[in-house]
């Protein structure tokens, strides 16, 4: 089989399993609007400074329940037969790309209910949706890598958790900052440097995983 098209029905099988078992869009539901629900019964003014930092910390914790089960939902029986299938580097950038989607759309999902609750201090509307986007890609690489990694061990969500965290660091840390550029909070006309540095880091993850993971995926 082709690439393209095997990379096509690979993505759409995501979305397939996604829609019947509804693990993933169940938990963003749930965690995003349980966040959101305890800032409205806090009835706090949130600040530019606070909503910056909530927003992004709401996307980290969704994003990992999210994808956290990309491999641990596969069985033996479905990995063995992908195996004799697939080349592993097309089934990884399948799963990085559904779970890019899925975190874009948590993202937007956590943006739009969170800004009805604490209000939407956002001035530069572009940046913002630029810096959300290269998030959820940044968030789907590390992740997806990282889940593979761990769901060869029985333990993955606490695996997963502690193998993310100086590699979430320096994304976070950017995304924080480019944030804040957006909303005002720091006057920086050099934000394109932090875009660059920001799709440098997604580029050597998706270099990473596609030289590491065909390893991982022969054990």
């Amino acid at each position: 089989m082709q690439a393209l098209p095997l990379f096509f029905t690979l993505l759409r099988k995501e979305f397939v399993i996604e829609f019947r078992q509804r693990y993933a869009i169940s938990g963003i539901f749930l965690y995003v609007f349980s966040m959101v629900f305890v800032v409205y019964t806090a009835s706090i003014k949130v600040q530019p400074q606070v909503w910056n930092i909530l927003f992004w910390l709401i996307v980290l914790f969704a994003s990992i329940n999210a994808v956290v089960k990309s491999f641990v939902q596969e069985s033996g029986a479905r990995q063995l037969y992908y195996y004799q299938l697939v080349d592993p580097v097309i089934l990884v950038l399948a799963k990085i790309v559904y779970n890019t989607i899925l975190l874009l759309v948590l993202s937007l999902l956590a943006f739009g209910a969170y800004s009805v609750v604490a209000g939407n201090p956002v001035k530069d509307m572009k940046l913002f949706a630029i810096v959300v986007l290269l998030g959820s890609l940044g968030f789907g690489i590390a992740f997806t890598f990282i889940a593979s990694i761990a769901a060869k061990a029985n333990n993955s969500a606490t695996l997963m958790a502690i193998l993310s965290f100086p590699v979430i660091i320096p994304i976070i840390l950017t995304l924080l900052r480019l944030s804040a550029i957006s909303l005002r909070l720091i006057q920086d006309t050099s934000y394109k440097r932090d875009i660059i540095n920001l799709l440098a880091i997604d580029t050597i993850l998706i270099a990473l995983t596609f030289i590491l993971f065909p390893f991982i995926w022969r054990d």
